[in-house]
């Protein structure tokens, strides 16, 4: 009689050989039937991979979230004109020179915490170009240069300024002189119009005065004529009477 051992490894082998023959069928598609230690190995390949798989999605998925929360920050924020901006509002610079010419502008700040210079140059209050230094006699010789570029970049600037100023005056001129004009053409009509009624009062008093003359020489001559009638009627009365005074 067999033990119970014996019998258990003999029904064990025999699973075995089983399980071999059905994995033989299930791999009939390969030219080998695949060793158990093979498809553990090939478990343990397909597990790295999935595993580096997911590792590589996570990784994927981080740089994403890195680049879509870098994507909202601002290019070039780390900028020297950026560093001096928020210097400045935060008031952490000293001011130590500033050159205005028309809308341009160059200054020059100093960080005393870093013993560093910061030479701008900018326009109408925005910073065009920022150099930091931290050698005082470089800085000094920057500031020079964006001063003396300021008063070659105004220059066109401040001859427009002087132009329209100069455009405005003459302007204002023309003005005045054009009210002047119309004051003096408003006098000379009324001249004019006084001069045209002035000659036609004239002729008309010429006209009535060689009325008044003609009805004067007939009001002579019909006095003449009744004086003679006078005369005669006199003489004639007074006929056949003594002479007055003899």
């Amino acid at each position: 009689m067999k033990s119970p051992s014996i019998v258990r490894r003999a029904v064990l082998l025999a699973a075995a050989c089983a399980l071999l023959q059905h994995g033989g069928v299930a791999l009939a598609g390969a030219d080998v039937p695949m060793p158990f230690t093979a498809v553990s190995a090939a478990s343990d390949v397909t597990s790295t991979v999935t595993a580096g798989s997911a590792s590589g999605a996570a990784s994927a998925g981080a740089d994403e979230l890195q680049q879509s929360s870098g994507a909202g920050r601002p290019q070039g924020a780390q900028g020297d004109v950026a560093e001096l901006t928020r210097l400045i509002q935060g008031g952490a610079l000293t001011e130590l020179r500033t050159t205005y010419n028309g809308g341009y502008g160059a200054a020059l700040f100093f960080y005393p915490q870093e013993l560093t210079y910061y030479v701008a140059l900018f326009q109408n209050k925005q910073f065009w170009r920022v150099i930091k230094s931290q050698d005082d006699a470089r800085a000094e010789q920057i500031y020079a240069n964006f001063a003396q570029q300021t008063a070659q970049l105004a220059d066109a600037e401040i001859k427009r300024t002087k132009l329209q100023a100069q455009t405005a005056f003459l302007q204002r001129v023309i003005d005045v002189s054009q009210d002047r004009a119309k004051r003096l053409q408003a006098d000379l009509d009324v001249a004019h119009a006084q001069q045209t009624k002035a000659v036609e009062y004239q002729r008309q008093v010429r006209g009535e005065t060689a009325l008044l003359h003609d009805e004067e020489q007939k009001a002579q001559a019909e006095l003449r004529n009744v004086q003679q009638q006078v005369q005669q009627l006199q003489r004639q009365t007074e006929a056949g009477l003594p002479a007055v005074g003899r």
